[in-house]
């Protein structure tokens, strides 16, 4: 696996004066594009799209400060359509224009090319059932809101809060299998997992009932899901359950994530700062993850 994230973080070097396809990397990487995205975003601190217009940006700066070339042939070499906007990208990223940059020989930013290396800790064991589920139905309320990496998210908080005492107990009577419970349901997450991109959220229960017409409802394909389960701090170390699914389970495991929700269920304890929680992931058999990864 590592030997084929690598070659396709060479593939984006090679591309970085052209047309970076995130295809084309999960191509190389023997994967498919969703699992790809994700697994990037939790290896490297960064959604793709980040990373490349770091190091475009990042080669660009050092075009600049040679001056061998003009700023709008370097701009344009570097998928930008005009001066303008390249000149805004180089600015937020070196924290100097170009021109300036150019001129003064300013110090610039760098982004280093990423490669992957294995670490061996096994400090940990994870604990994980895998489960073949039928089609279902998430029933209950949901918003909008940003996601947020560490600690509590507001929005969710704020929302959860709202929601009437009668209501919720209407949708708890609702659940009929498993997860049991009122569970937190995460859908349309971007693929990078940026902090502070847009997702969907549902509080709500799993069941096969239909809901009365005052609650929310998501259907949910039948399909394969990786079951986590976890005890320990709320909310700092279950966000980190996350990245370790992806860091140190994915890589693991000959299986990769496929879209659709995450379901995550929660009992806190009475102060709220202790949690035991399930996290469920759609997940299907990765091929290469049989052949090696």
């Amino acid at each position: 696996m590592l030997d084929r994230l690598n070659e396709a973080m060479e593939r984006i070097e090679e591309r970085l004066a052209g047309t970076v396809d995130a295809a084309e990397l999960a191509a190389v990487a023997m994967t498919s594009e969703h699992h790809f995205r994700r697994l990037f975003s939790a290896l490297a601190g960064m959604p793709l799209s980040e990373y490349v217009r770091r190091r475009r940006l990042t080669v660009a700066g050092a075009e600049v400060v040679t001056g061998r070339r003009t700023l709008l042939d370097i701009a344009t070499d570097h998928g930008y359509g005009s001066g303008e906007s390249f000149a805004r990208a180089f600015r937020a990223f070196h924290g100097v224009g170009p021109g300036e940059a150019r001129r003064t020989g300013a110090a610039l930013c760098s982004q280093s090319r990423l490669s992957f290396r294995l670490t061996v800790e096994g400090s940990s064991t994870m604990r994980y059932r895998v489960v073949e589920k039928g089609a279902f139905a998430v029933v209950g309320k949901k918003t909008r809101a940003p996601l947020v990496h560490v600690g509590v998210n507001p929005a969710l908080a704020t929302f959860v809060r709202g929601i009437d005492r009668g209501v919720l107990d209407r949708i708890a009577e609702l659940g009929d299998q498993e997860p049991a419970g009122v569970v937190g349901v995460t859908d349309d997450l971007d693929p990078s997992r940026a902090e502070g991109t847009a997702f969907t959220y549902y509080h709500g229960v799993v069941t096969s009932a239909s809901p009365p017409d005052d609650l929310d409802r998501l259907t949910v394909p039948a399909g394969t899901w990786a079951v986590f389960a976890y005890s320990g701090a709320f909310p700092e170390a279950l966000q980190y359950l996350w990245r370790d699914v992806f860091t140190q389970w994915f890589p693991a495991n000959p299986y990769r994530t496929r879209p659709g929700p995450e379901l995550l269920r929660v009992e806190l304890s009475d102060d709220g700062r202790q949690a035991e929680a399930e996290l469920w992931v759609p997940v299907e058999a990765d091929g290469a993850g049989v052949r090696g990864w």
